[in-house]
């Protein structure tokens, strides 16, 4: 994890939820960037998957001391999920679970993943649909953005972060094994789909180093490059053979 004060205050929601559900917490499983270490390239995440042995509404109201505070420190609610769903979701969330499964860090409890066969038939399907919607969104998003130095770089490095994720099962189809980091996955799907990398690095950078496009045009100049190359990832994905 990326600090200790972030570690402490995982600790004690961990210990909250251990109070709060007794032997019906089965599992708590950190996963994401901050599992694996700090991502300075891109916003890590804390998030957190609950496994219950049974989840009724008086199990989640329970939940609502520890979760509030959980929240009140800027983390987002965690995923409930009971022991058997895990079993019988594997084929229905096949990005979600890979990425939990290769991003992980038990905190409590037994490995949910450990045992799950993941079934990978819908893998491309819902990478493709992913990919479309996030495309969507952030051309419309563009829209309100396009006469702002600061609009579009924000608009940039958030859905950068939102693509590197989705990046992970683009290798996945092409029987690679991602990166833990998401910058790396940016950058092997580079190299794999011989995209230009220049216009990632510029995004990371941004980042990194807070220094904005000089002008407008600089910044849309940049979005244009960006977007082409996020378009030639989709189309890979689409092309890929033996595909419906």
């Amino acid at each position: 994890m990326a600090n200790r004060v972030q570690q402490d205050a995982v600790n004690g929601f961990v210990n909250d939820l251990r109070a709060t559900h007794g032997d019906n917490l089965a599992s708590v499983v950190l996963y994401g960037s901050s599992a694996v270490g700090n991502d300075i390239e891109l916003q890590p995440d804390y998030n957190l998957l609950i496994a219950l042995q049974r989840i009724t509404p008086e199990d989640l109201r329970l939940s609502q001391a520890p979760v509030r505070e959980w929240q009140r420190l800027g983390h987002p609610l965690p995923i409930y999920f009971t022991v058997e769903e895990l079993r019988d979701a594997a084929d229905v969330f096949p990005i979600e679970f890979h990425n939990m499964e290769r991003a992980r860090l038990v905190l409590h409890g037994v490995d949910p993943f450990a045992q799950l066969k993941f079934s990978d038939v819908n893998l491309r399907h819902q990478t493709e649909y992913e990919l479309r919607s996030k495309l969507i969104q952030l051309r419309r998003l563009y829209i309100p953005a396009s006469t702002s130095i600061e609009k579009l770089c924000d608009l940039m490095m958030g859905s950068l972060t939102t693509f590197a994720g989705l990046f992970a099962p683009v290798l996945m189809l092409h029987n690679r094994k991602p990166p833990r980091a998401k910058s790396d996955c940016v950058r092997e799907t580079i190299r794999l789909l011989k995209l230009d990398a220049e216009p990632f690095e510029r995004i990371f950078a941004l980042r990194a180093t807070d220094t904005q496009p000089s002008s407008v045009v600089e910044a849309n100049e940049l979005f244009t490059i960006y977007l082409a190359q996020v378009e030639r990832v989709i189309e890979a994905v689409d092309e890929m053979p033996g595909q419906v």
